[in-house]
Formats: C-alpha cells, structure tokens, sequence
C-alpha cells in the first residue's frame, strides 16, 4: 500500500508540473473536476445523465484546456521539451486523446444510423433512443479506456503503476478541485500562465 500511495503521488506532482501550467487550463480542469462530481453522484441515480455529463461537460473542458491552452513549447520550468513530455507521459497523451475523441465522436453518429452495430455494448434497456444508447456506449468506453491504457501501463511499467494510474484518474476530480479552486482568481488578476514558483523550488 505504501509503495502504490508513493507511486499514485509521483503521478500526480508529474502530471501537475508537466501538463498544466496555463490558468486557462487550471481553471477549465476545475470546471471538469466539478461536473464529474456530478456525474459520479448521477452514475447511482440515472446512468444516462451521468454519462452526458462526464463527456459533454467534463470531458470537454478538460481536454479542451490540454488541446488549445496548455503551452506546447519548450518546458523552461522542467527543462523539458513538449515532444518529450508527450513520449513519456502516463496517461493518454495528445494522440492516444485524439483516437479516443474521435471514437466517442463517431459513437452517436452510430447509435443514430447504424444502431445495431452498438448493441454489444449497451444494455438492451437502454437500446430504445440514439441519446441512451449513446450515454451507455459512453460509459462503456470510459471503462475500456481505463482498463486499456491498465493494461497498457502494466505490461511497461508494472501492475502498480496501472493500478496507480487508474486510482488518480478516479479521484482526479477531488484532487483537482483542491489544486485549482484559485485559478479563476489569478485569472480575473490576468495572470494566465502559473509560475510555478513550487515546482522550481521543489
């Protein structure tokens, strides 16, 4: 247990230090970590709401401040290029993100057009509109990538860091909340890039 906390806190200092330096980012992340609070609460009241939330809201702003706000160039603070931040990343980096978007993006269009391809994965009381079906196809592919990228990791690094992975990316939205509730604050002061002063000092 100890070796997994110390494992699930160095993939949380990397993670903070590497990919969130713009406050545009933070406080999207703060938004997202919100709403999958949500989503989590709804996941034991209505599984269908639950999964719109967590892709259309939560999953959205955060990726969204990863794609369009976080600094892509030289990493001054880690002395770091992006490229190498990217190849060692542990979680989904930019381009495993961008087949697992366009895999949800094609998701509704299927659940519209061509339904029965989905059924597979949907439980069968929740085949009766493309809007549920696509709700629980979403959540099915939130676990398989989960489990995937498990795997994944477990094959290149080991099961403890698959296990640790999996257990930040469940309680990233608590987590996030505690790091990020001040970025909407720096923001409205202008300050769009953290310093990082507690990296460099680390």
């Amino acid at each position: 247990m100890k070796e997994l906390l110390q494992t699930l806190r160095t993939q949380r200092w990397d993670d903070h230090r590497y990919y969130h330096h713009s406050r545009i980012n933070q406080a999207l992340h703060l938004v997202s970590a919100l709403s999958f609070l949500v989503a989590y609460a709804y996941l034991f009241i209505d599984p269908v709401v639950s999964a719109l939330i967590a892709w259309l809201v939560s999953m959205t702003t955060r990726q969204a401040g990863h794609f369009f706000f976080e600094p892509k160039g030289f990493d001054t603070v880690n002395n770091a290029t992006h490229e190498h931040k990217e190849e060692i990343k542990v979680g989904y980096n930019l381009r495993r993100k961008v087949v697992l978007l366009a895999i949800c993006g094609a998701i509704p269009v299927i659940a519209y057009w061509m339904p029965d391809y989905l059924t597979w994965a949907v439980p069968e009381a929740y085949e009766d509109t493309p809007v549920r079906m696509t709700a629980m196809a979403w959540l099915f592919l939130g676990v398989a990538g989960l489990l995937f990228r498990v795997m994944q990791l477990w094959a290149q690094d080991g099961l403890m860091a698959g296990v640790a992975w999996a257990l930040k990316i469940i309680t990233d939205p608590f987590h996030d909340v505690k790091m990020y509730y001040r970025a909407p604050f720096y923001l409205a002061k202008g300050q769009f890039l953290d310093p990082m002063d507690h990296v460099k000092s680390h």
